[in-house]
């Protein structure tokens, strides 16, 4: 099967991604409004960008005709944002986080999920995140204003907050971590079974 975008519906191609592109990360994006009301939202489209300095992007979708989501609105406003990272204990206030709710609906309540206090930043971070790093912005890149579009956010971490308990000599412990992973439709997957592979040595002669 071949697939020419340009020939085929949005939605069907955002299937095609979202079942390809697997397992993707998790953020759980924690943000403030001008007005002071706090947002929580997951966003699978997310990857690190950089190491030095330490960057991270996402891409909220436009998932309503001329509507941008609420956490690029405030990131827009403030220029910062948290990402928190998600433990598989946290899945199901995770979800809740992801309902379609107004811009003024704190979804911290909602989800009962809980406010930190961050350390730079003036947004909320999660407390019952293992891994929560504060952002600051350095881009949005804006891809396409349609249905399905969007843009790549891109933050410089300015600060982490790692729990004691999953980290030793700046090495995570991915069992104490327990991250999820989503996959497509409404699947996701545990990463517990896991396997070791050195990178290949080779000389030139």
């Amino acid at each position: 099967m071949i697939v020419y975008p340009s020939e085929s519906r949005p939605n069907d191609i955002y299937k095609l991604m979202i079942g390809s592109i697997t397992p993707r990360p998790i953020a759980l994006v924690s943000s403030v409004s001008e007005a002071g009301i706090f947002n929580l939202a997951p966003y699978s489209f997310f990857t690190g960008v950089s190491a030095n300095p330490p960057a991270i992007g996402f891409s909220p979708l436009i998932t309503q005709k001329d509507k941008t989501r609420d956490s690029r609105n405030n990131i827009e406003e403030t220029k910062e944002f948290g990402v928190n990272i998600v433990s598989e204990n946290l899945v199901d206030r995770m979800n809740v986080a992801s309902s379609d709710v107004p811009p003024e609906v704190d979804e911290f309540p909602l989800s009962q999920l809980t406010p930190k206090r961050a350390s730079i930043i003036s947004c909320p971070l999660v407390k019952e995140s293992r891994i929560n790093m504060e952002c600051r912005l350095i881009e949005i890149v804006e891809v396409s204003n349609k249905l399905l579009g969007g843009a790549f956010i891109i933050g410089e971490v300015v600060c982490f907050h790692i729990d004691d308990e999953v980290i030793d000599n700046f090495k995570i412990d991915p069992n104490k971590l327990d991250t999820v992973g989503r996959m497509g439709g409404s699947s996701y997957t545990r990463t517990r079974d896991r396997f070791e592979l050195a990178r290949p040595d080779i000389k030139k002669n």
